[in-house]
């Protein structure tokens, strides 16, 4: 059996991990083959996994709750530890914007679909606004930098070394942070299936993210060079992006199905989603033992 594993550039951890050969190493003793699905947009990641392109995927806090909500049979099998660093709301620093509520009526870019969705309506949220009906939600195109700064929108979401650039122009200034609003965690889920038949399966894969994990942890340099030339950007923007990361796994406890309930209920207010979900339906309990395991023996094996 071959498992298939699927990459976007947004995960960090999978990303990396396409790069080495941890997966082939942990399941070869299953008896089992591993290969990637390369693909660029991480809001695909339910789908590729209800139509069996892939069986294990990862993305940030929205896609599985936006997958959930569409039928797709899946379930959560891991998490990172939050990444209170990893983003923030941008405005621009001399700008009317001094406040969430000052977003009202105006233009917001960002990776909608994406964890920044997931930032943006909880934040909202809290100040009694609605992301369906208070603010224009745009997709990146590209310009953000320069349409902020010169008062086209009125704030940017931005996110690793794309953030850690426009720091350093001193051109913006943060109205949030991720870690103010979401815990922001990478989050890692599978095909139903896959998890209740072979459960060693995804604890072997959760190993092989771990031992990755670590080798980017113990990298920077190296896997700051080489995301800056396969993704553009520069190799010290990078750096200080990828150093903010945890790079640390957990199992997919209560907690955070306490935190994937309440985006999940603020999304079906608003629109985002047209039905409730009940988040602990997709969440397995049985599972959260074999991955604390899984990530104790990588971090041992480091």
């Amino acid at each position: 059996m071959t498992i298939t594993v699927g990459v976007h550039r947004s995960n960090p951890s999978l990303y990396h991990l396409a790069r080495l050969d941890y997966l082939q190493q942990e399941l070869a003793p299953l008896g089992e083959s591993a290969e990637f699905h390369h693909y660029t947009d991480g809001t695909k990641t339910g789908p590729y996994l209800a139509d069996g392109t892939i069986d294990f995927g990862g993305t940030g806090s929205t896609p599985p709750i936006t997958a959930q909500a569409a039928g797709h049979d899946i379930v959560y099998t891991a998490v990172s530890a939050p990444r209170p660093d990893h983003g923030a709301l941008l405005v621009a620093a001399d700008g009317p914007v001094q406040s969430v509520a000052d977003l009202k009526g105006t233009t917001v870019v960002l990776g909608i679909g994406s964890w920044q969705t997931h930032l943006l309506a909880k934040a909202l949220h809290q100040q009694g606004l609605s992301y369906r009906d208070d603010i224009t939600a745009e997709r990146p195109a590209g310009d953000e930098a320069e349409r902020l700064a010169d008062g086209r929108i009125a704030g940017w979401i931005a996110q690793g070394a794309e953030l850690a650039a426009a720091r350093r122009t001193g051109n913006f200034r943060e109205l949030i942070r991720t870690g103010d609003v979401i815990t922001d965690r990478s989050v890692f889920f599978a095909r139903r299936e896959l998890a209740v038949q072979r459960p060693e399966i995804v604890a072997a894969i959760v190993t092989a993210l771990q031992r990755a994990d670590h080798w980017a942890a113990a990298h920077p340099a190296e896997a700051a060079a080489i995301a800056a030339e396969d993704q553009g950007g520069e190799a010290a923007d990078w750096h200080t992006a990828l150093v903010a990361l945890p790079w640390q796994l957990e199992p997919a406890t209560a907690e955070f199905v306490a935190e994937q309930q309440e985006a999940a209920d603020i999304f079906h207010q608003v629109g985002f989603i047209d039905r409730a979900v009940t988040v602990a339906d997709i969440h397995l309990p049985e599972l959260e033992q074999p991955v604390a395991d899984a990530v104790s023996r990588a971090t041992k094996e480091a």
